[in-house]
């Protein structure tokens, strides 16, 4: 097994940030996600900043930090001159994100008179861009991951005990080689009184596999510095090689994000048919004057079509703009515009290897478990059309049916109504389980219709709810109500009054009602 050399660039979404409004090196500079701080500058946290704060904690810690919203796409441009850098020393370079690569290291530290040489060599030709880099070496990949967020070189052979005394929270301290179940993977740990990654490597590989998760078994392998990624068994088939002539050459961002996901979708088209997964890809851009540009991304999971689409806009972005800043070797756009594309999937695996699982958790795309799910309904998408499958997005508004948008599968998800807005009059909690748009009537003890009055009252007291279907009989479908609440106003259009009630049915069933028009139905049913 030979040797593997990471760079990484700490704290590389705020170092993008600031390069990209060029803020001084000293400016405190938080990164934020969801709410929360993702990443900051070194001068942030030496102002008490962390990972994980909300905003508003954040600034009152800093006040003078700038804020950003996390942006990949800016991360990856401002990072293809780092790659560059990298690769004018070592010809193959494998991009795990941005701000972290990895390559073998033993033919490059021969040429370069050891592996500490080349480590030297590379820090100081990353230090030409303007960004601080570490380097680890050590026998597996994820060793040298971890060895390089401290800067060390792990001696042939040593890697498990270099682990060793390492917290286990290492294990998913670098989230581009594990899946998002290991955070959970981790606490269960600690809860058990495993609290270092040698603690964990001493359990029995058997026990593992029995008590644990599947993704528990691979964490289990990286503890003991066995092989963390299986290479490649064979020369991956010419027909998943995909060769794209541009017509007209692309010399624009948008065109080439167009390319992108063009390109990416005859990709995974060709390895359903096999079928396989990739884990590893490399793409390539040509000139029309013959200039190569060419990276080989490396993904934890297989790559998804949305995910490749991602990584081959970072690439020609960072590539046409030129991204970066403190650079001295002159331009590092193409000569000309890129008159050909080629993805070519160098590492491949299996597609009955891999497992899937389908929750009701989330929605497509949101989590691994679902990512099967996405493929088989954007192929069903390809089919019938882009506006054929949706999923919801949640919205705003007083009912439930209100409080649901549906959009495209691959639109971006923008509600039709703010869901954070103030609603007064919202149905409260619980939802209802059940959606519907049944007709009914509701009636007095007498018979008589029950309506909603200008004041938002009903017009007598409510006793029987009446489903109206065609062919059955009308005595099956009756119910005479327990109990009932409401209604509550939920507006007014050119009907009339506008409301919703809840009502109780005999055989102990909820309903929620929606009043309009003088008409009833089922908006919802309570299980």
């Amino acid at each position: 097994m030979g040797r593997v050399m990471a760079v990484w660039c700490p704290d590389w979404p705020a170092m993008a940030a600031a390069a990209d409004e060029d803020l001084p090196p000293a400016q405190p500079i938080a990164v934020l996600s969801a709410n929360r701080v993702t990443a900051t500058s070194a001068t942030a946290r030496a102002a008490g900043v962390r990972r994980g704060m909300r905003k508003r904690q954040a600034q009152a810690v800093c006040p003078e930090m700038r804020v950003f919203t996390a942006d990949v796409d800016r991360d990856a441009r401002f990072f293809e001159p780092v790659v560059a850098a990298v690769a004018e020393v070592v010809a193959v370079v494998e991009v795990l994100r941005p701000g972290l690569v990895v390559m073998p290291a033993d033919g490059a530290a021969r040429h370069h008179g050891g592996e500490e040489s080349l480590a030297e060599q590379l820090v100081d030709q990353i230090s030409v861009c303007g960004v601080e880099s570490q380097v680890g070496v050590a026998d597996e990949l994820f060793t040298a991951v971890i060895a390089a967020r401290r800067g060390h070189h792990v001696e042939p052979g040593a890697s498990r005990a270099y682990l060793a005394d390492l917290p286990v929270a290492e294990l998913n301290v670098e989230q581009s080689l594990s899946v998002p179940e290991r955070a959970e993977l981790v606490d269960l740990l600690r809860r058990l009184g495993l609290v270092t990654i040698g603690d964990f490597a001493a359990m029995s590989a058997r026990d593992v596999a029995t008590r644990f998760s599947a993704d528990a078994a691979v964490a289990h392998r990286l503890a003991n510095a066995l092989t963390d990624r299986r290479p490649s068994g064979s020369a991956v088939a010419p027909e998943l090689v995909i060769e794209y002539v541009c017509e007209p050459p692309i010399d624009r961002i948008d065109a080439a994000a167009f390319a992108g996901r063009r390109l990416a979708d005859m990709l995974h088209r060709r390895l359903a048919d096999v079928p396989a997964a990739c884990t590893k890809l490399k793409v390539e851009a040509v000139t029309e004057r013959g200039q190569r540009h060419s990276r080989i991304w490396r993904c934890a999971q297989p790559l998804t079509p949305d995910a490749t689409a991602d990584r081959i806009r970072w690439q020609l972005e960072g590539w046409l703009t030129g991204a970066g800043r403190g650079r001295s070797r002159g331009d590092t756009r193409p000569d000309s515009p890129v008159a050909m594309l080629r993805l070519e999937p160098v590492e491949t695996v299996d597609a009955g290897e891999l497992r899937y699982a389908l929750t009701g958790a989330g929605l497509p795309g949101e989590s691994e478990v679902s990512e099967r799910a996405r493929r088989s309904l954007e192929r069903v998408q390809g089919l019938l059309g882009g506006d054929a499958v949706q999923v919801p997005v949640r919205s705003g508004g007083r009912g439930p049916s209100e409080q649901i948008t549906m959009i495209p599968l691959g639109d971006e998800k923008i509600p039709e109504r703010d869901p954070q807005a103030p609603w007064p009059g919202r149905v409260p909690q619980p939802a209802p389980a059940v959606m519907s748009r049944a007709p009914v009537s509701l009636t007095d003890a007498s018979g008589q219709p029950v309506t909603v009055t200008g004041r938002g009252a009903f017009s007598d007291e409510p006793a029987v709810v009446r489903m109206a279907r065609p062919g059955r009989d009308a005595a099956r479908d009756t119910w005479a109500l327990s109990w009932w609440a409401g209604p509550w106003p939920a507006g007014m259009d050119d009907t009339g009054i506008v409301a919703r009630a809840q009502v109780l049915l005999e055989d102990s069933r909820a309903l929620l009602l929606y009043y309009r028009a003088g008409d009833w139905m089922v908006e919802g049913v309570y299980e």
